[in-house]
């Protein structure tokens, strides 16, 4: 927890074979694919493999998701994710056992994106990776599919005024909320199926 936030980031550290906290190891942040969490992609494949070529790895929970602190619960922020990346390299930097001078980025699909945006500002990055990489500045626009700016558009004006005059708050899923909900939109990739409870 940084000193500053009104919540904590939830992490995972997956440490390199025969780690020894006397030395210092290069150090990648893990950034997890929206609607998704720091026990998968991120963090149990690509941490794993990378903590076994001699990487410290941190995987961690996007703020307002899995384990991470914040509210309202599952949004998808994307000035707090690319802020999150800095705030775990805060807390890398106190580790005796990191090399401030080594750390690297990889983020998948979203997080692959907002890891690039990281790496435009925060000059303690110094490698990033960009795993199928998502836009989600584009993805927001325009959907996974059906594409239709000017219907969404109107869909906001017409939501934002009912909540406006008191109407219910709408708040849309970024995936399927099962895995029948999910085949029914013809949505089969794994990190979809991964990522629905």
């Amino acid at each position: 927890r940084n000193s500053d936030m009104a919540w904590h980031i939830a992490a995972n550290i997956q440490f390199p074979p025969n780690f020894d906290e006397s030395k210092q190891y290069p150090a990648i942040i893990s950034v997890h694919p929206f609607g998704s969490c720091k026990e998968q992609t991120s963090g149990n494949i690509y941490g794993k493999a990378l903590a076994e070529k001699g990487y410290l790895v941190l995987a961690y929970d996007a703020s307002f998701q899995g384990e991470s602190g914040g509210e309202p619960r599952w949004i998808e922020d994307p000035t707090q994710r690319v802020e999150d990346i800095s705030r775990v390299i805060d807390y890398a930097v106190t580790l005796p056992y990191v090399n401030a001078e080594r750390i690297g980025v990889l983020g998948v699909c979203g997080g692959g994106g907002y890891a690039i945006n990281a790496a435009l500002t925060e000059k303690r990055i110094k490698a990033v990776v960009s795993i199928t990489g998502v836009n989600i500045g584009r993805l927001f626009r325009e959907g996974f599919s059906n594409y239709d700016p000017i219907g969404a558009l109107n869909a906001m004006a017409s939501q934002r005024t009912k909540e406006a005059r008191g109407g219910e708050l709408q708040i849309n899923e970024l995936l399927p909320a099962s895995l029948d909900a999910a085949k029914s939109h013809g949505l089969t990739e794994r990190d979809v199926y991964e990522a629905t409870d």
